[in-house]
């Protein structure tokens, strides 16, 4: 063997804790030259430039390397071409394990904004009411997990998840939608979770292999703000079938939703469409539409990501308050028809339980 050998021996055992494989098999690892003073060097092709978890990796590698008796070890980072992303995607797509052979979640539809406070929870909530009103078994995986709220929207009691020999047996509305989240793990609602990036992608993982999700028309997946780990891990790692963008009228939340934009671009992940929050106020006395919070930036982020502009939701105190207090299932909001409408045209995906 030689010492080339040795070293793409040692360095499978460095794992992308996105994809699960390690990153010689998945032909990271480019131009390793063993110096004549001793160094070391190699680079890091990644799937996306921004990889949250590279420098994760490129220490994992020095100490595997310095085990062999590398000292110096220089490690550079590029990016793989759009052919190659596809292709480690496609082969490394996602599948319900052994261990949840009986699920069959039909689509996974994810809910994203990339800025804080537009409403994006409270939108997936509200979706998924409508979704279930129309006959469709839902569930929500809410991938916040340092500031979930999708329990709160229907007053489900923390620590309300339940484990045993199967899985992890989600919790379920009074509407049937089955819901995970970290809150329902915490014996007080406002207990923080304190997380680092890692713990947080292994959290969501688990929470798609290990969940009794069953059988499920559509799987809402509610991402937590920006286009980091947690972004990163659902559409890296879960079979998304599309995304759903959230923004408000204001020019900065435009600004950060098309990084979002940008982002699902990048990945190849379809936009299914665009929805504005917050978009006016009806005031109840003369019927009139005002724009609180300015001119709407919306059509720029259609034009951005080439995608419709499904629904421009009022601000509602009446929805506030319902969803305060736990009863997002009473909420009506006939705005969000064409939205309902969109994500019923996704074609279903059949997830085939997997034979042992």
């Amino acid at each position: 063997m030689t010492a080339t050998d040795e070293i793409l021996n040692a360095l499978r055992k460095v794992i992308d804790p996105e994809i699960g494989r390690n990153i010689v098999e998945l032909g990271m690892v480019r131009d390793l030259t063993l110096h004549e003073d001793g160094r070391l060097s190699f680079s890091l092709a990644l799937t996306v430039p921004t990889c949250p978890m590279k420098d994760q990796m490129a220490f994992n590698a020095r100490q595997i390397l310095r085990a062999l008796g590398f000292e110096q070890v220089e490690i550079t980072f590029g990016a793989m071409t759009d052919e190659e992303r596809r292709a480690v995607m496609a082969s490394a797509a996602p599948q319900l394990p052994k261990l949840n052979a009986f699920n069959q979640v039909r689509r996974v539809i994810a809910v994203m904004s990339g800025k804080g406070g537009v409403g994006k929870s409270s939108l997936t909530a509200l979706l998924a009411v409508e979704l279930t009103r129309r006959g469709w078994k839902v569930g929500i995986l809410d991938a916040d997990l340092t500031g979930p709220s999708i329990p709160h929207f229907f007053g489900l009691p923390a620590g309300g998840l339940r484990g045993s020999e199967q899985g992890i047996l989600p919790a379920a509305t009074r509407q049937g939608i089955r819901v995970v989240s970290t809150n329902l793990l915490l014996p007080e609602a406002d207990q923080p979770v304190v997380w680092r990036g890692a713990l947080i992608s292994a959290t969501i993982q688990q929470f798609w292999t290990q969940v009794l999700w069953g059988k499920l028309d559509a799987l809402l997946v509610d991402l937590p703000p920006g286009t980091s780990d947690a972004a990163l891990t659902v559409l890296r790692t879960l079979p998304v079938n599309g995304v759903v963008l959230v923004t408000a009228p204001q020019g900065l939340s435009a600004l950060v939703v098309r990084k979002a934009v940008h982002m699902l671009q990048t990945l190849n992940i379809p936009i299914l469409g665009v929805v504005e929050n917050y978009s006016y106020f009806r005031c109840p006395a003369d019927g009139g539409e005002y724009a609180v919070f300015g001119a709407s930036h919306a059509q720029e982020i259609c034009e951005a990501a080439g995608a419709p502009l499904l629904a421009r939701l009022p601000i509602n105190p009446q929805v506030t308050e319902l969803c305060d207090s736990g009863r997002a299932g009473e909420v009506i909001l006939p705005e969000l028809t064409p939205l309902v409408e969109r994500i019923q045209q996704v074609e279903a995906v059949q997830t085939a339980p997997l034979k042992g």
